[in-house]
């Protein structure tokens, strides 16, 4: 990976920047810690994109996302809203970021193609705060359709869409601090059963 990557940046060089990264499984974070810091996302080595379970979940997740913080790397957990447990309960996700991780979201979560229970787990944790990036998760054209602007314009609220989809993403490739939260363009909706 490391070798083709390299003749794609040079072959790239001038024209666009070219980052590396790696998307780790859970049985993969047993490796050594350098070995894991090859893999870092967009190139940051700080960073590690760790992919979840579409079934089941993992109960020592919160461990696993501190381990990898006090090695110096921030987890950055991917699709948990398309899991059937984080579906259900989307507080599963309060131990991990608690413990330094951050959330990315599939794009096709939020503008529909993912599927309404994959659309509504996204916009709860991106209403609880436990949603920090919006990513294609297109591994090949043949298998996804990239979607960010679809995602970002459904979303309503500029300001958040580009701090998921350029604000965190640019600092994490940058190795730069990241972006404060935008406060939200609208309240929440809040939904009254009985009374006035």
């Amino acid at each position: 990976m490391e070798a083709a990557l390299a003749q794609v940046q040079a072959a790239a060089a001038g024209i666009v920047r070219v980052v590396g990264g790696g998307e780790i499984d859970l049985d993969e974070l047993a490796r050594p810690i350098d070995e894991l810091r090859r893999f870092g996302l967009g190139g940051n080595p700080a960073y590690l994109l760790v992919e979840t379970p579409y079934v089941g979940w993992p109960l020592d997740l919160a461990d696993r996302v501190f381990r990898l913080r006090a090695a110096g790397i921030t987890a950055v957990i991917a699709h948990p809203e398309r899991n059937a447990d984080v579906q259900a309960s989307p507080a599963l996700l309060e131990a991990p970021v608690a413990a330094g991780g951050l959330v990315q979201l599939t794009a096709a979560s939020l503008d529909g193609r993912g599927g309404r229970r994959s659309d509504q787990c996204a916009r709860t944790l991106l209403e609880l705060r436990l949603a920090h990036l919006v990513a294609s998760d297109a591994h090949a054209a043949s298998v996804r359709a990239i979607g960010l602007s679809g995602a970002a314009a459904s979303l309503e609220d500029e300001p958040l869409a580009r701090w998921l989809t350029d604000g965190v993403p640019r600092a994490i490739v940058d190795d730069a601090p990241l972006p404060e939260r935008p406060e939200p363009a609208r309240p929440a909706r809040r939904f009254r059963l009985f009374g006035p």
